[in-house]
């Protein structure tokens, strides 16, 4: 006889299957500490169309930001990108990826500590996958002795965050302090407005 957790179907354990608004268009999808600064650094990447923040790799449905801080749906706050390949190539976002964060730091990243806040890639498709490993494979050389702990995994079911989380940094943040979203804008991120 099978057990309710494995006879129920869990929606959010399913992939994610939306997809992006242009046919040439691909989504990629990354886990880097609070998610407010990360989609700020790609909203500025040439190639990226569209960015939204929210919740992924969790095993409860529909989740909110107060449950997924609870700790207890094993969600990561990711950043899912829109890009148009031909303009920005997906090895350009990992590279953003590995530069804007500790992938050594276990459920962490600087004071925001929990599952939330690992580090992940999430891919689409099996070529996203490859160059995902490879660019981890290279980035550890680069840490010598310093062990990755990002996971590379199938992106599942995205959950968009709340509406106030969305371009948080571009509309003020918790300061009333814009930061600009323009493309190529090299300003430093200040992660909390």
């Amino acid at each position: 006889m099978a057990s309710t957790a494995t006879a129920a179907h869990n929606p959010a354990l399913d992939p994610d299957t939306d997809a992006p608004d242009d046919p040439g268009h691909e989504l990629a999808e990354f886990g880097a500490g609070c998610f407010w600064g990360v989609e700020l650094a790609f909203q500025r990447v040439v190639g990226v169309v569209r960015t939204e923040v929210g919740y992924s790799q969790g095993h409860v449905p529909d989740p909110n930001y107060k449950l997924v801080c609870s700790g207890s749906t094993n969600h990561v706050e990711v950043v899912r990108v829109q890009f148009d390949p031909k303009v920005c190539p997906y090895t350009s976002l990992l590279s953003l990826f590995w530069s804007r964060h500790d992938p050594t730091s276990l459920n962490r990243q600087g004071g925001d500590v929990g599952a939330q806040y690992r580090s992940g890639i999430y891919y689409y498709n099996e070529n996203q996958a490859r160059l995902a490993q490879q660019s981890k494979e290279a980035k550890q050389l680069e840490l010598k002795d310093k062990k990755i702990v990002t996971e590379i995994l199938p992106a599942k079911r995205f959950y968009r965050a709340e509406e106030y989380h969305q371009q948080y940094l571009e509309k003020g943040g918790g300061k009333g302090t814009k930061q600009s979203a323009g493309k190529g804008c090299t300003d430093p991120i200040r992660c909390y407005g």
